[in-house]
């Protein structure tokens, strides 16, 4: 039976990369694989065709897929609408009923692009993190919420902090399982110096590393110091897991030391249940509305996004190793999209990188 994918282009630049993956998908489908596509609308592109940031309709394929492949979401022109419609909201409702509760953010510096961070290259060269978010509880999802109005010109606006010890368990066991096949060491980040909500995530962390990874190294760091030490010692770390909002926050530091958003793919992943897995693949950069429609756009995160779901999804490991290995020796050829050239070198298009990670499979195949 083929395996069907739902692509989620959604807004900005997200089409333009979306097209790049699927010339990727067939590519794999002309040697060998037997992936079914669909394309539907998320974000504004959604909201303006409907009203709505996805419909019941778009969901029902989402939940049914074997894999979601999202694009990007959001622009200026959706910022004043209602919460609920907005473009961000459908990647919050997907989420949400997908049950995708475990955000994989990797951190990877290729040794190409090292000079491109914005840190000195000893500090990242090599650089290898894996952040793993809670991303279905939390200040996001939290009740009460909203803004009320006090009288007299004065408004609250509310957000409440809210974990579940389940919650925490079981993101903090997805991180200890994807330390085993790497370093081991897991660092657990919150805020409990200030924060309840805190203090029980580093209660329950210690308790299931106790319990079940004994064996393993778990180490706990608050999160202010986490932001602090990411950009000064960034290679200390190995796999991270924290909440919703410091996820949000670190992971995208962490992005940053890697010289691009652009080259960053991330994982959505829920509790397995007769055999499939729900989940998401995405980039980590957003709309970019500022360069959508350019034919600027670095297609290469979302295609690593395609390459984790190849790997976790699919378990079609040498694929995705094939994949990267494309790509590596893409960047090792000097072609650079504008988000990763320094100095003088030549930039390409988006279409220009599909076309030349496309020639690198070619010659590994």
């Amino acid at each position: 039976m083929a395996t069907n994918l739902l692509l989620l282009p959604g807004d900005g630049i997200g089409p333009e990369v979306m097209a790049q993956v699927e010339r990727i998908i067939a590519w794999f489908n002309d040697n060998g694989a037997d992936f079914a596509t669909e394309t539907d609308l998320v974000g504004g592109a959604a909201y303006e065709s409907h009203g709505q940031s996805i419909s019941d309709e778009t969901m029902e394929k989402a939940i049914a897929a074997d894999a979601v492949i999202f694009g990007a979401v959001g622009g200026a022109q959706w910022e004043n609408i209602g919460y609920e419609v907005r473009p961000e909201a459908g990647l919050l409702r997907l989420r949400k009923d997908m049950g995708l509760f475990a955000n994989l953010r990797p951190a990877v510096c290729f040794d190409q692009l090292a000079d491109a961070s914005s840190l000195k290259r000893e500090l990242v060269e090599g650089l290898d993190i894996l952040i793993v978010r809670e991303l279905t509880g939390g200040v996001y999802f939290g009740e009460p919420r909203g803004i009320t109005d006090l009288g007299n010109g004065q408004q609250r606006g509310v957000n409440t902090q809210v974990y579940d010890t389940y919650e925490i368990e079981r993101v903090v066991r997805v991180a200890f399982e994807l330390a085993k096949v790497r370093d081991s060491r897991v660092m657990s980040v919150e805020k409990h110096n200030v924060m309840e909500s805190g203090l029980l995530w580093k209660d329950v962390a210690t308790k299931v590393h106790a319990e079940e990874y004994a064996d393993m190294t778990l180490e706990h760091m608050l999160a202010d110091n986490c932001a602090m030490q990411l950009v000064r010692t960034p290679k200390q770390f190995d796999v991270i897991v924290t909440d919703n909002l410091f996820g949000d926050i670190l992971s995208d530091i962490a992005a940053m030391l890697t010289g691009s958003l652009g080259m960053l793919p991330s994982a959505s992943l829920g509790a397995e249940k007769d055999g499939k897995l729900p989940a998401l693949y995405e980039p980590v950069h957003g709309s970019a509305p500022d360069i959508a429609g350019k034919g600027l756009a670095n297609p290469i995160a979302t295609i690593l996004s395609f390459g984790m779901a190849l790997k976790y999804s699919f378990k079609m490991t040498d694929e995705a190793k094939m994949l990267e290995e494309a790509i590596q020796n893409v960047l090792e050829s000097g072609l650079r999209t504008g988000d990763i050239a320094r100095g003088d070198e030549a930039i390409c298009s988006t279409s220009e990188m599909g076309d030349a990670i496309l020639a690198e499979m070619n010659k590994l195949k």
